[in-house]
């Protein structure tokens, strides 16, 4: 990653897009604490933090990795209070889970898991979420189930950081977005002025190729 700059405020959902290789699974872990910084500094509230993962998570960042983090031999109420999460708040943001409280994860669909996975994070109350690849391999509708719940959650004044790779979905429910290439930024702007350049976008993941640089 080079000359990377990148911000995400309270109640604002940002997409970071972009093809495999990019760069995105690493600057999310970069901004988590799981991996060091090779250059520049991860500011936390305005304030400059180096502070591992498990020290920012009880400072109010919540994190869904690529891989559903969930336990799989736990039942569903397990996971939510080995998680420290409200099981009353995650329960309201995905009542689907509500029957199958008693159920052990492993034998949820993919779909379940993901929202459990969500649900651990959210029922947290971070202030600031990071999402790696919600959709990854789910059904549309899944997809638009979780992105909704990130939606609702930003509403309540939680910042969040999507990493996606369903452009138009992630344009939906973002308010801006950075599309990344080879390591660096190449465009950002509102998700709306990004939905008038979809063509463009989606060129870039086929081939590859830098985009012209464009700020809105």
């Amino acid at each position: 990653m080079r000359d990377l700059d990148l911000q995400v405020g309270p109640g604002e959902v940002v997409a970071l897009l972009g093809p495999n290789g990019a760069g995105k699974t690493t600057t999310l872990l970069t901004l988590c604490g799981e991996l060091p910084p090779l250059g520049g500094q991860v500011l936390a509230s305005g304030e400059v933090t180096k502070a591992p993962l498990h020290r920012r998570a009880r400072s109010g960042l919540g994190l869904v990795t690529e891989e559903r983090s969930v336990f799989m031999s736990l039942t569903v109420e397990e996971n939510l209070r080995v998680s420290g999460s409200d099981p009353a708040l995650a329960m309201s943001l995905f009542p689907e889970l509500d029957p199958f409280r008693k159920r052990r994860v492993g034998l949820l669909s993919g779909g379940q898991q993901q929202m459990l996975a969500l649900a651990r994070a959210l029922g947290r109350r971070p202030s600031l979420l990071l999402a790696d690849e919600l959709s990854l391999g789910l059904a549309p509708i899944i997809v638009t189930r979780l992105l909704r719940a990130v939606r609702e959650a930003a509403d309540t004044g939680v910042g969040v950081l999507l990493v996606e790779q369903h452009i138009s979905k992630a344009l939906k429910f973002a308010d801006r977005a950075y599309v990344m290439s080879r390591g660096r930024i190449q465009i950002s702007g509102s998700a709306e002025d990004l939905r008038g350049r979809l063509d463009d976008i989606t060129q870039s993941y086929l081939s590859g190729a830098p985009m012209a640089t464009a700020d809105a």
